[in-house]
């Protein structure tokens, strides 16, 4: 859509341009965001937008809210269509904000102030924010997504003629087949580490295991975090948490220097409240980070006993009733409900009251959660897929009731195609709350639920 758009507004790639109507014209969603989205591309019209943006807004994070919202007007204003309300220079505040949020707030500002006639909200650093990030040889990142939004800003600014340009070609060299745009150029370096703890859950050779860790140690940053991809510097909890875990649990002497790194990393970012935000200290502190980053400390746990008390203690503060937790990096509740679970059993240490209770909560939700297909769905009720499911199986098997397990097994099996690999449907999330599929993950977590299982199957064996 923002591919398109910008083509259309500089006339440039008429050949890129019509594959790019093609992919959105073959898109048959149902998801009723979706679908105004792909109207408002293809014809500047959209059908009733009245509620849509809390739709939006649900699901994403409450903090991300003001600055989510103000995305939200500038996707309309992108097409004439302008927010009925004046800016809020709350949604432009860039303090606290990652690498990637601070260019892709600087560059929704422009084109709100753009759309509103309001350029007096436009400064020299905010045009600096974002050609700084054309500067490479490549797009910034390698995110795909906020290098568009940073060309949208910078096309209605002068003398910007070259750089948007040269950002163009740079961004359509990511086109895929099908004629539609990837939201970041790669997962490579998240894919590995999820993949590894996967493969090590189900025993793969060692030589392999070894492999995929050379690997991941060629790609830990300087600081001793990790990020995504190879080519973003930006590193984040979550996949120096599952890189930790991975190297771990091959060989703790074999790469000691590396966890400690990590580890060095994670506790650079902890906040005050014993929670751990997604990219940088002093963010928001979120459950699913916190869980992860709990749960790679945890085999270290006499070294790291405060964080990981405190670190409970926030997941139990955050739980809700009903068992859930906040919206986090996935479409599915359960992915931080797997998580969460075994952040709080794994440890070796006291099992306070509180902690009991998150545990118990999230076992009853899940139980209840099952279909009569055997499976889960991202949501309470919704449809079955594998990725919520194998979410959903890790958790079950925490419990003594084999049944829930069997029956998620025969709905993951039903889902295996010929050459192994599982049907999935999107999942990932980035930026929140706008979804994206790496297929690779419903592999990968398929692989780990049957790793789970296959250990709880062997420690009940007598």
């Amino acid at each position: 859509m923002l591919a398109l758009n910008l083509l259309e507004r500089t006339g440039l790639q008429p050949q890129r341009r019509s594959r790019l109507t093609d992919y959105l014209r073959a898109q048959a969603t149902t998801d009723p965001l979706d679908r105004i989205l792909v109207d408002l591309a293809l014809t500047a019209t959209a059908g009733p937008t009245a509620g849509l943006a809390e739709v939006f807004l649900a699901r994403a994070p409450g903090f991300t809210g003001a600055r989510k919202h103000a995305m939200f007007d500038a996707i309309f204003a992108l097409y004439g269509r302008l927010p009925p309300h004046p800016l809020d220079p709350g949604a432009f505040d860039l303090t606290g904000l990652h690498s990637w949020a601070r260019v892709q707030v600087t560059a929704v500002k422009i084109v709100l102030a753009d759309a509103a006639g309001s350029h007096d909200h436009i400064s020299d650093e905010d045009v600096r924010i974002l050609l700084e990030t054309q500067r490479q040889g490549q797009v910034w990142e390698s995110n795909v997504l906020i290098h568009l939004w940073a060309l949208h800003a910078l096309h209605r600014l002068p003398h910007t003629e070259d750089v948007v340009v040269e950002g163009l070609t740079k961004a359509m060299a990511h086109q895929r087949e099908d004629g539609g745009m990837p939201f970041v150029g790669d997962t490579d370096t998240w894919c590995t580490a999820t993949a590894g703890v996967a493969l090590a859950a189900a025993s793969a050779p060692r030589d392999i295991l070894h492999a995929v860790a050379a690997h991941l140690q060629s790609q830990q940053q300087p600081g001793g975090g990790w990020s995504y991809t190879d080519l973003a510097y930006q590193t984040d909890v979550d996949d120096t948490s599952v890189a930790i875990q991975f190297l771990g649990a091959l060989d703790t002497v074999r790469y000691r220097e590396p966890i400690r790194r990590g580890e060095k990393s994670l506790l650079a970012v902890r906040n005050p409240d014993g929670g751990f935000p997604t990219y940088i200290a002093g963010a928001e502190s979120e459950a699913c980070m916190t869980a992860a980053a709990v749960d790679a400390l945890t085999p270290r746990w006499k070294r790291h006993h405060d964080t990981i008390a405190a670190g409970l203690e926030f997941l139990a503060d955050q739980q809700r009733e009903d068992g859930s937790f906040p919206p986090d990096w996935s479409s599915s509740r359960l992915h931080t409900v797997f998580r969460a679970l075994l952040a709080a059993t794994r440890n070796p240490g006291h099992q306070p009251a509180y902690l009991r209770q998150m545990t118990k909560r999230i076992m009853a939700l899940v139980l209840d959660g099952q279909n009569t297909d055997g499976g889960w769905g991202q949501q309470h009720r919704e449809p079955s897929d594998p990725i919520s499911t194998a979410y959903a199986l890790i958790a079950v098997c925490r419990q003594n009731d084999p049944a829930p397990a069997e029956r998620a097994v025969t709905y993951l099996l039903a889902h295996q195609r010929d050459d192994g690999s599982i049907a999935a449907i999107p999942d990932s999330i980035g930026p929140r709350p706008l979804r994206f599929t790496i297929p690779i993950l419903a592999d990968i977590f398929t692989l780990l639920a049957l790793g789970h299982l296959s250990h709880r199957i062997a420690a009940s064996v007598p």
